[in-house]
Parts: C-alpha cells; structure tokens; sequence
C-alpha cells in the first residue's frame, strides 16, 4: 500500500503544484467552457486527458517511444494556447456539439504525459510490474485535475449563476489567464 501512495502522492503533485502550473493553466482552460450542469462532460473530458497521459507513460516504460524533451516542452504550452484560443473561438457554447473536445483532450494528454515520461522511465524498470504504480500516479493526477475543475465550477455558479457574469465573459476570462503565461512558456522553451 505504501507504494501506492507514493505513486499517488507523485500524481496529486504532478497537478497540485506551482511546478506544474503549465498543467494546470492547461486544465483551467479545458474546463472553463463548463459550467455545474456539465459536470458528467468535464469529468469525461478530464479522464479523456488522464488516459493519453498515462498511454504516454506506459509506452515509455517499456521504452517504445522516447520523446526529445525539448520539444515536449514547447509543445505543452502549445496545448493551452490551442485549447484557449478554441474557447476564443466558439460562438455558441452546445455542449452536444463540443465532442472534439474529447478526442482533443486524449491527444494533449498524449503529449503531457511526454513530459513527465523521462522521469517515470528512471522511477520504474522494465523489470518491475509496472501496473501499480501507473494506476496509482493516474489516480493522483485524476484526483488533482478533480479538485481543480471542482473549484473552478464551483467559483463558475457563484460568478456566472449567482452575480450573472455572462457566461462568455468567464470563459474568456479564464482563457486568458491561461494563454497569457503559456505564451510566455512557448517563447521561453523555444528548442531552436
């Protein structure tokens, strides 16, 4: 058990952390197009992304793909500022028809996990079963994006529900607190 919650506890930090803010401007911009109402799609959206992140891991521990992490790096906040700029861009918010959104949120998280995939090859062996502690860390970073999106629909019904901010000026809003450090990100991890 013990390794469990040690692989949880790397999960939960992988999210809930200063260190992981690229991760967590991601999430914030994921889901600031919904609202209390939609909670079933943003927890399906944010498992969506757990599961590319944690493919990415596995094929990675078993040594099938290696990434150039300089890339990786610039292309994570190329995530936030492609899903940003989506929520810019959608004129009328029908959840029905934001199914992308799903398959989008399996790619970025293919790509999140390549940044994270260096550091768990060295943590985990090929030897060593490797179905714990992946299962354990995911569960960690699904708890840790929960949390986030669980505080970011709650402050949406007492901002867009309560003191009836329009619901497009939230989204905007939340957007642009994600692609304006993640702009910065890009230039700063430029790898050429």
């Amino acid at each position: 058990m013990s390794d469990f919650l040690m692989y949880f506890e790397i999960g939960w930090h992988h999210i809930i952390s200063w260190n992981a803010l690229d991760h967590l401007l991601f999430i914030i911009a994921l889901g600031a197009i919904y609202l209390v109402p939609n909670w079933k799609q943003v927890l399906l959206l944010i498992t969506a992304f757990t599961i590319g992140h944690s493919l990415t891991l596995a094929l990675s521990v078993y040594d099938v793909v290696r990434f150039n992490v300089k890339w990786v790096e610039f292309l994570i906040p190329c995530t936030i500022i492609a899903t940003a700029i989506i929520n810019f861009s959608v004129k009328k918010f029908r959840y029905s028809t934001l199914s992308y959104q799903y398959l989008l949120a399996l790619f970025f998280g293919l790509v999140h996990g390549m940044g994270f995939a260096n550091t768990i090859r060295f943590m985990l062996s090929i030897d060593e079963d490797i179905a714990l502690p992946l299962i354990s860390f995911n569960v960690g970073l699904e708890a840790g994006q929960l949390l986030v999106v669980a505080l970011l629909l709650l402050l949406s019904f007492l901002v867009v529900n309560k003191l009836t901010l329009p619901q497009k000026w939230w989204i905007r809003g939340w957007s642009a607190i994600a692609i304006l450090p993640a702009i910065k990100m890009v230039v700063e991890r430029w790898p050429l």
